[in-house]
């Protein structure tokens, strides 16, 4: 199903547009929910400013998300100085957004506090494992799913920037983070100047299971998936046609097979362990 018109549409109608399926028993109509139905990610802005106040308001709401046993291990930094702001996007030059964006924040996990308090407390920190860097991280990226949910319900546009982690040392050095903090995304804020297409996902059948996971039918749901991908909003590039080969349809399968056949963020483990972490 190609996407709705926006003058009418359901929140069914949204849900059937983003995963080619009817969904089963879809709530009464809620603002919130519709909002966050329609996310696109958005890349181009108008020059309207983003005004502080409301950027704060927004990681205020966003830190108000759930937060492991209370431990609040995630940051927000808003990258407001414009010499800080040029070197983050010199950092991001396939990212051309992050420069030319009227805000950008950078989310972080924070494991920091946690060891203070065992110092101020004069208790032993017992867990210097691998969960005590994946807690601040999973944290980190459950706020900035809520910065983009508030976000977007006040009308701006968002871009989640990965990339920002190809470059760590770089960017933790702009951002002056000390050990055991480190950035998880960076996030490009503003007023939306266009329309972007709804992006559509995996059928839910791939991805939603009760009781036991089962991916007995996951070729067929990838190929589906393909399918309608092509269909209603295929990929406008092809990756390394020159090792791969460019003599075969392009699909979303080709394409993420391709992108991970590639190294990737080979420095992130080390930077890790360099702040601090043991990931035992």
């Amino acid at each position: 199903m190609s996407e709705p018109k926006e003058a009418g549409a359901t929140l069914a109608d949204w849900l059937r547009a983003r995963f080619g399926d009817a969904i089963p028993a879809v709530p009464a109509e809620n603002a919130t929910l519709l909002s966050m139905a329609r996310h696109r990610t958005m890349r181009h802005y108008t020059d309207r400013p983003v005004e502080a106040a409301l950027l704060h308001t927004l990681a205020a709401v966003a830190l108000g998300a759930p937060s492991k046993s209370d431990l609040q291990q995630a940051d927000i930094v808003i990258v407001q100085d414009a010499a800080q702001r040029a070197a983050l996007a010199e950092l991001l030059p396939d990212n051309p957004w992050a420069k030319a964006a009227p805000a950008f924040l950078v989310f972080c996990g924070n494991n920091r506090r946690q060891r203070r308090l065992h110092e101020l407390r004069g208790h032993g920190f017992a867990n210097d494992h691998l969960d005590a860097f994946f807690n601040a991280a999973v944290e980190a990226g459950i706020v900035l799913g809520s910065f983009v949910a508030a976000a977007e319900s006040v009308g701006l546009g968002t871009c989640p920037i990965s990339a920002i982690r190809n470059r760590a040392e770089e960017v933790a050095a702009v951002l002056g983070l000390p050990t055991h903090v480190f950035p998880v995304a960076g996030l490009c804020v503003g007023w939306p100047s266009g329309f972007t297409a709804l992006t559509p996902r995996l059928g839910l059948a791939a991805t939603v299971h009760v009781d036991r996971h089962n991916d007995a039918a996951l070729d067929a749901q990838i190929a589906e998936y393909d399918a309608r991908r092509e269909r209603d909003k295929p990929l406008r590039s092809r990756r390394r046609d020159d090792l791969f080969g460019a003599d075969q349809p392009y699909t979303w399968s080709e394409d993420k097979a391709r992108q991970y056949a590639q190294p990737e963020r080979r420095g992130w483990g080390a930077f890790v362990r360099k702040i601090g972490f043991r990931l035992d």
